[in-house]
């Protein structure tokens, strides 16, 4: 294991991609321990062969269609009709938009990408410095991994075996808190600083946007509650999701073209298959964690040194933080999530509030530097330098963390609905 461990952080550091330095570390360790190596392309075609796993580039796809369709752009048009007069309007117009979009897209950097592109120029010009610009939609992203649907709870549901309908179910009400602690600290700073919102619109124009951007709420309605009623998994709800962005961007808001379709599939593909290279290494390293027995020896460990759980969960989650400077999140979830699972057992941890304490601290990850990939995405954007953006997430950091102790400290909160509609979610 510990072989393995460093020609892995050694890869890393020489900057060859999670995926690929992950998958020969692997090899090379069981290369070493004179493993069958035919079972290896049998091993990763496995665990991409899934049926769960056809909702990743579904989502994926859908979030693009949304951003580059128009959808997003009419959504935050409608939003600050609303509320962008009020002071901290337009803060509190970035939070809820990325919110809505978190609720389309599945994907952190893809929601702070879309509502970036338009909120952030929007920000500056209203006074805002660009470090809170920055930092602001950067947290806001990180919505897009919590809110259902998410593509890390997707994966998490997989490799666990739990319903990932149920696993969107348990994000809800996390998802929406963390919302209103961003849009409660947008209002403060606001206030603090003196900001002032834009010029009041009139119901008129407010009527107007709102239906305008009807549309494009109506998805969210569409994707979660065709999957928790029942009436459909949420793989097939990501192939609704697609067709009917397809549709409303094409000919209601007229805004994509059939020369777009090419970008947006190539932009799909190389997520997509940014995804299913990790899953497919990862499938390798948990192959090595079988051989060598390995979730089974930190299961009798835990147990022989009896620790508790408060104090367990404090160290998973320092090691989640670790991981999360360095790993992007489904990596994250595919190498410790294995490990794990026999500990949770163990500790009597209900899974599906274990997941949304992994999502939150996927969240952090994306924020946290070296590799935090939505500090990347809002310095990319504003032409800014990374440090930029890095000082002004860390407020941001510091009120998610507070609401990760609140989530662990009340189970209720991941745990009422899923107990609420079990019955009526269809498996993957």
């Amino acid at each position: 294991m510990l072989i393995l461990l460093i020609s892995f952080f050694v890869l890393l550091f020489l900057r060859v991609p999670v995926a690929i330095g992950l998958g020969l570390s692997t090899i090379f360790v069981l290369f070493m321990s004179d493993f069958n190596m035919n079972m290896m392309p049998q091993r990763m075609f496995t665990a991409l062969d899934s049926f769960p796993m056809m909702a990743i580039p579904g989502f994926v796809l859908a979030g693009i269609i949304m951003a580059r369709g128009g959808i997003s752009k009419y959504l935050i048009e409608a939003l600050r009709s609303w509320v962008g007069h009020l002071p901290g309007g337009l803060a509190v117009v970035t939070i809820l938009a990325c919110a809505i979009f978190a609720a389309i897209s599945g994907s952190s950097p893809a929601t702070a990408a879309a509502i970036g592109s338009i909120m952030i120029p929007a920000l500056i010009a209203g006074g805002y410095s660009k470090r809170y610009a920055l930092g602001l939609v950067a947290a806001g992203g990180t919505l897009g991994i919590l809110i259902p649907p998410s593509v890390p709870l997707i994966i998490y549901g997989i490799t666990s075996e739990e319903s990932i309908g149920s696993l969107f179910m348990a994000g809800v009400i996390p998802g929406l808190g963390l919302t209103a602690v961003l849009v409660i600290s947008a209002v403060v700073y606001a206030r603090k600083n003196g900001f002032k919102g834009d010029q009041k619109a009139s119901w008129g124009e407010r009527g107007r946007k709102s239906l305008k951007a009807i549309w494009g709420a109506f998805l969210p309605i569409l994707i979660l509650g065709s999957i928790y009623s029942g009436a459909v998994t949420p793989t097939e709800s990501a192939v609704i999701a697609v067709i009917y962005g397809l549709l409303v961007s094409a000919f209601i808001y007229r805004e994509m073209k059939l020369k777009d379709l090419r970008h947006i599939i190539v932009e799909s593909v190389n997520v997509t298959a940014m995804i299913f290279l990790i899953i497919g290494a990862a499938s390798l390293f948990g192959l090595y964690l079988t051989n060598a027995q390995v979730p089974q020896a930190v299961g009798a460990w835990i147990a022989a040194s009896e620790l508790n759980v408060w104090i367990f969960m404090l160290i998973v989650n320092l090691l989640f933080f670790v991981l999360g400077m360095f790993l992007e999140a489904v990596s994250i979830i595919l190498i410790t999530l294995p490990i794990l699972l026999p500990i949770l057992d163990h500790f009597g941890i209900n899974l599906y509030h274990f997941a949304i304490i992994m999502v939150i601290n996927m969240e952090l990850g994306m924020i946290t530097p070296p590799v935090g990939l939505n500090l990347f995405v809002v310095s990319g954007i504003a032409k800014e330098k990374l440090g930029v953006a890095v000082r002004g997430v860390i407020p941001f950091i510091i009120l998610m963390i507070l609401w990760l102790v609140v989530i662990i400290l009340f189970p209720q909160l991941s745990l009422w609905l899923p107990s609420l509609s079990n019955s009526s979610i269809v498996s993957p």
